[in-house]
């Protein structure tokens, strides 16, 4: 009997540094059968809502996101069947008419701000990280992303985080680090972590294929 892939939660806040966390155990995997599946794929589709109600969509809220689909797909991962992941397209704030095809494979990442907020989803996973920074250097990263690579203003950044983000951190994201196995301060700067994080993985790939 073939074993169950190893699937591991990457939570976090806007900016905590989780991507980076989750691209260095990718990376450390290179050449393995891994793949990551980004919750912001998964946001719900809104094609039946006009356009002017699109745009009031709170990104940071958990009911925006469409977990029956992903918890749906991450099944289909574990029984080594491929799926199709939807494309979000925030220019019409709804999903994309594309789909990436994606292959099974033996370690999932799981990544994204919210993905251990819903039991069924902390229930498929073999490991649950939450990266844990302190929210001055999550907003400045924030402000340095929006700013370079989304062409935001300084002041709609500041406003978005004030209004939104921030009270949607402290309502919905922070309370999930209570469910993590382990908590990662700094990101993906803490080295010693992630290299734990990698012999832990590998460990339990190990324990799996005797299973």
């Amino acid at each position: 009997m073939m074993p169950k892939p190893v699937v591991i939660g990457v939570a976090g806040g806007s900016g905590s540094g989780k991507t980076s966390v989750t691209k260095a155990i990718y990376e450390s995997f290179k050449g393995h059968s891994i793949l990551i599946l980004e919750q912001d794929f998964y946001y719900r589709d809104q094609s039946h809502l006009p356009f002017e109600e699109r745009l009031k969509t709170n990104y940071d809220h958990p009911l925006a996101f469409d977990n029956d689909l992903l918890i749906e797909h991450i099944k289909k991962l574990l029984q080594y069947q491929p799926i199709e992941k939807p494309v979000y397209d925030y220019s019409i704030h709804t999903r994309s008419d594309e789909v990436i095809h994606v292959e099974p494979k033996d370690v999932i990442i799981l990544e994204g701000i919210l993905v251990l907020e819903d039991e069924r989803l902390r229930n498929l996973m073999d490991i649950k990280l939450f990266v844990d920074t302190d929210a001055d250097l999550r907003i400045i990263r924030r402000l340095t992303r929006d700013i370079k690579e989304r062409g935001r203003t300084f002041e709609s950044v500041i406003d978005q985080y004030t209004n939104v983000v921030r009270p949607m951190h402290n309502q919905f994201v922070e309370p999930t680090k209570r469910y993590a196995d382990v908590i990662i301060p700094e990101g993906g700067q803490n080295h010693v972590a992630i290299d734990l994080m990698v012999t832990k993985i590998q460990t339990i790939l190990e324990q799996k294929a005797f299973l």
